[in-house]
């Protein structure tokens, strides 16, 4: 496999911009319109994942090691989307379609042969990924909402049941759908795992968010929803040790956090924790009742509130990091920092300036629109600052 040449032709097709996965979906949607019902009613943010998707695997197929994890993790998440074997040379066809379209002259028969046996590779591993998927989880979770509480306009927080036992850690996250929206979202428990093996969800409805709408202003206790298979390890607890922690937290940033209190609590661990909730105003405290149980309840958890304008910068407000390096040198912890995504940019940029090693700090991966095991692979590779992230959306 000539992964120079695969390289350049991906690039030189790329430079196309929204125009290329445009032609995709048109190409895949009329030969096979079946797969269709496969895919969000809008298609906006599927565009930018599937060039995402196919830019991390090209400039990445000179490293096969790191490349099969990925797809792996594809193939096996794509299960929920009901992909099958059938469907993967019907893409491939859509695919080299396209890149034929926009190479032009450039378009060989030796470089249509490059392609076909990449995609065969990759068809393979996922296909062989998704059927070992299947001995060990479902495609999906059918979980029933149990409790649904607004705590704020635009803020909720459900209690659901899956029919069958998910089995999660701390820190991770699961990709949620409303039966009536073909399309997911991923939120991380705000729970360590309980015995009657229901999970807590922080959802903030986002602007055009049809998955955060639908849960926050059109669901109720009774209802149906899909949970998919947990992904992530960059929140795990595992990951720290047995260190003492530093954790900054913002809006439902506030929900894998409270599972790491939860699970450490559960170890019965003699760590430190100290607990920074930013905020601009008490009015977005929407769980505030829950950290103050917590901070009277665990007396290794102490908890500082960061509420209301920097009076140094007008304009602006105190960042919960901000408030924990004025307070004192915790360079002897490791940081969990979960929030929006500003808010965890400026977070790690100023922990590193202040002389933490990237080891130290755990945040989950950066990008505007993170898409499961695949999407998180991808936005790794990205510094930190060019694209913002979270999933709890």
């Amino acid at each position: 496999m000539d992964a120079a040449r695969l390289k350049q032709s991906w690039s030189m097709v790329a430079g196309h911009g929204d125009q290329v996965p445009l032609y995709f979906y048109s190409t895949l949607f009329l030969a096979h319109p079946e797969t269709r019902q496969m895919f969000p009613t809008n298609m906006a943010g599927q565009r930018d994942r599937l060039v995402t998707a196919l830019g991390h695997i090209v400039s990445n197929v000179d490293q096969l090691d790191q490349l099969v994890g990925f797809l792996q993790d594809l193939g096996a998440d794509h299960r929920k989307f009901a992909v099958r074997a059938e469907h993967y040379p019907a893409v491939g066809e859509a695919l080299l379609a396209t890149l034929q379209h926009f190479l032009g002259e450039q378009w060989t028969d030796e470089l249509a042969q490059e392609w076909t046996a990449a995609y065969g590779l990759i068809a393979q591993v996922m296909t062989e990924a998704a059927q070992a998927a299947e001995a060990v989880n479902p495609p999906w979770w059918v979980s029933e909402i149990v409790a649904h509480e607004r705590r704020a306009f635009d803020v909720a927080v459900l209690t659901v049941r899956p029919q069958y036992l998910l089995p999660f850690t701390p820190g991770q996250s699961v990709g949620v759908s409303h039966p009536s929206v073909r399309s997911w979202r991923y939120y991380s428990p705000a729970n360590a795992p309980r015995a009657d093996g229901t999970l807590e969800l922080h959802v903030r409805a986002a602007p055009g968010g049809a998955v955060s709408s639908r849960l926050v202003y059109g669901s109720a206790v009774g209802d149906r929803i899909h949970l998919a298979a947990p992904v992530g390890e960059r929140l795990g607890l595992w990951s720290a040790g047995s260190s003492d922690l530093l954790l900054l937290v913002a809006g439902t940033g506030w929900a894998p956090v409270k599972a790491l209190v939860e699970q450490v609590a559960a170890e019965g661990s003699r760590r430190r924790v100290d607990l920074y909730v930013g905020a601009r105003s008490r009015s977005e405290l929407y769980d505030s009742d829950a950290i103050d149980k917590m901070a009277s309840s665990y007396p290794w958890l102490t908890v500082t509130y960061v509420v209301g304008a920097d009076v140094n910068r007008p304009g602006e407000f105190v960042q919960a990091v901000d408030r924990a390096l004025a307070d004192g040198d915790w360079r002897s912890r490791h940081v969990f920092v979960c929030g929006s995504d500003q808010m965890v940019s400026h977070a790690v940029q100023t922990l590193g300036q202040a002389g933490f090693h990237p080891g130290q700090v755990h945040h989950e991966g950066l990008g505007d629109q993170w898409y499961g095991p695949a999407w998180r692979t991808a936005v790794q590779q990205a510094p930190v600052g060019d694209t913002s992230g979270g999933g709890h959306r």
